[in-house]
């Protein structure tokens, strides 16, 4: 991995988690909601389900009204937030994402093409030429919150790898169904309304492009392109997805971020009004505005919004006689078996398909029995099904017939995963055909040598090299030199330190000149004892300063200064050519070193390379 590992990629990882935390946890609220919405239909006091839900609530601005359903407030209004929220996700992953890896891409999507080719073509085949022939495309979509909280339930039996695939599915899936949405479940479309959605989106767009960034400008025309969604027939959902899509999403850049840490450190010294506006500013655009409204909206999505639809769509009479009519309608049979063996055949069989062809590759040590078992629980649609139900049937007992089949087919799909990942969540080896070397791979070289030229800390016959590439004014290469101390002291001759170069010079400009002050005093042998004085003044590093620390050595630090300008310099390209993209960056026996840079972190990895079979770093 690309060395950014050292501040901007860890910020990936952390977002992964915290959406499956966000996604898992919701599980059980949407669960509840759903369990709330069929009591309620099913108790004494059914008739006030519909009533409820079928109250009118209008928006008044004068003489003109805007009114909808509680139940429409809720499909069209509530879960176009939703949509939104998916239409962030969609933008991360295709401008920072995986989605921007073909060979990482090739295989979930082809899974998820596959997981909703299948299901449909299974309903139709049961519904052909009937009344529910059009809703074909209820038992496509795989519901994200309801896979991950059974993955999260399954436990170690799916690895995160299984999940990220799954999620990266999903992401996929979600783009299918709201195509399907678009281009099948749309009424009769008004022109005037849908050119005035047309325009208000070029204003967004516009705004974007003269770096306007008002929220409340957003948030009116985002509310008016809703507005001019509704009016126009196109389902007003959709907006959610293109205004989602609209948002600024880049990731986290090694210059914000070392800007942002620097001004806070300066902060800390000097706490005025002035600073504190201007590291705050900094601080913010370390993360895209994407990021900032994924994390504030995920938990309303998942805690309340999706939760409500479930309240409101779920409730259908569960009485014998509405059984027993689901029991034979195609509808409920095509749903059900869409989700069961559908999405569980689809999924696998676009797994397979990419792998043989050699498209592209799974992420981590999947083994087919762990691709079965998410195949399997991929079948589990819910939020999106029970979507597509309200839009494919204004019949209410076809209605009922789909919502039976959709909990019917969700039930036995997770009662299958889990079966499978019960029994063979081990098992069956992927064995994809040796992939043949492409010409847009790119690889670093290896991590040159150390050579007596280098500064070293620790013997040479020590098991465990660590070669550091850093920058005297970068504060984070500062935090990590207290770090190296306490493992020096708790590894003795067992470690070498080895510290090469590496300034940033577009954001630190007093980096070169300490690097060149060093090389001077290592002229003199006391390379190690500038090393610790520079890191310990590293916010006092101007020519005044370093003059006055050579002097306190009792050396000349400018003499040479060409011949230490090409050391500097040749440190910093044999980063670069060993992949180095950011500071502080490490190798432990010539392998990158892409953990954390606390102690035990750190500890960890060297008791690793101890222990192994690991050959230390080639020596001259």
């Amino acid at each position: 991995m690309a060395p950014e590992r050292s501040m901007a990629a860890r910020v990936v990882p952390d977002a992964l988690r915290l959406f499956l935390a966000t996604e898992t946890a919701g599980t059980l609220v949407l669960l509840a909601a759903t369990l709330a919405g069929l009591a309620w239909a099913n108790s004494p006091w059914d008739d006030t389900y519909e009533t409820f839900w079928h109250t009118d609530l209008s928006l008044r601005f004068g003489e003109h009204s805007f009114a909808l359903s509680l139940q429409h407030w809720v499909n069209d209004g509530l879960m176009a937030v939703f949509f939104f929220v998916i239409g962030l996700e969609i933008s991360r992953e295709v401008k920072v994402g995986q989605l921007r890896d073909r060979r990482l891409i090739a295989v979930p999507m082809a899974a998820a093409l596959g997981g909703m080719v299948l299901p449909a073509l299974i309903y139709y085949a049961a519904n052909a030429g009937g009344a529910g022939a059009a809703a074909w495309g209820i038992p496509i979509a795989s519901d994200t919150a309801f896979v991950l909280g059974l993955l999260a339930v399954i436990g170690t039996r799916c690895p995160e790898p299984l999940r990220a695939f799954l999620l990266t599915l999903s992401v996929v899936d979600d783009v299918g169904a709201i195509l399907v949405i678009a281009l099948f479940y749309t009424e009769d479309v008004s022109v005037p309304a849908l050119l005035a959605a047309f325009a208000l989106i070029g204003l967004i767009m516009a705004l974007r492009w003269l770096y306007i960034w008002r929220a409340p400008a957003y948030v009116l025309l985002g509310f008016g392109v809703w507005v001019a969604m509704v009016e126009s027939g196109v389902h007003p959902t959709l907006a959610g997805i293109v205004l989602g899509g609209l948002v600024v999403v880049y990731a986290p850049s090694e210059h914000k971020l070392l800007r942002a840490g620097e001004l806070v450190q300066a902060l800390s010294r000097d706490p005025t009004p002035e600073l504190e506006r201007e590291a705050t500013r900094s601080v913010r655009r370390t993360v895209s505005v994407n990021d900032r409204l994924q994390l504030r909206l995920h938990p309303w999505t998942s805690y309340v919004i999706v939760p409500i639809f479930a309240l409101a769509n779920a409730g259908v009479r569960l009485d014998a006689e509405t059984l027993r009519r689901a029991a034979t309608s195609p509808i409920t049979i095509g749903i059900a078996l869409g989700l069961l063996l559908g999405k569980f055949a689809g999924v696998v069989l676009g797994t397979w398909i990419p792998l043989r062809l050699n498209w592209g590759d799974l992420p981590g040590n999947l083994v087919w029995g762990q691709i079965f078992g998410g195949a399997a629980v991929a079948g589990i649609g819910f939020t999106v099904s029970l979507f597509i139900t309200d839009l494919a049937f204004a019949d209410q007992a076809l209605q009922s017939q789909a919502k039976i089949g959709i909990i019917a087919g969700s039930l036995l799909s997770a009662g299958f995963g889990w079966l499978v990942f019960r029994l063979a969540w081990d098992r069956g080896a992927v064995c994809a055909p040796p992939r043949l070397p492409d010409e847009r791979d790119v690889s670093p070289d290896p991590l040159p040598p150390v050579t007596a030229a280098d500064h070293a800390r620790g013997p040479a016959a020590a098991p465990v090299t660590v070669v550091e590439y850093a920058d005297f004014e970068c504060p984070y290469c500062g935090k990590a030199e207290k770090t190296l101390l306490r493992l020096r002291e708790r590894y003795g001759d067992d470690l070498r330190l080895v510290f090469r170069h590496f300034p940033l010079r577009e954001i630190h400009p007093r980096a070169v000149p300490a690097a060149l002050v060093a090389e001077a005093a290592a002229d003199h042998g006391l390379f190690w004892e500038m090393h610790d004085e520079l890191f310990r003044n590293q916010l006092a590093l101007t020519d005044e300063d370093l003059t006055r620390y050579a002097a306190e050595l009792g050396f000349d630090p400018w003499t040479d200064v060409e011949d230490h300008r090409a050391r500097v310099n040749a440190d910093r390209e044999s980063g670069e050519r060993s992949g180095v993209m950011g500071t502080p960056a490490f190798f432990i026996n010539g392998t990158m070193y892409e953990g954390d840079y606390d102690f035990d972190s750190f500890s960890a990895a060297i008791d690793a390379a101890l222990g192994s079979d690991q050959c230390r770093i080639p020596q001259q």
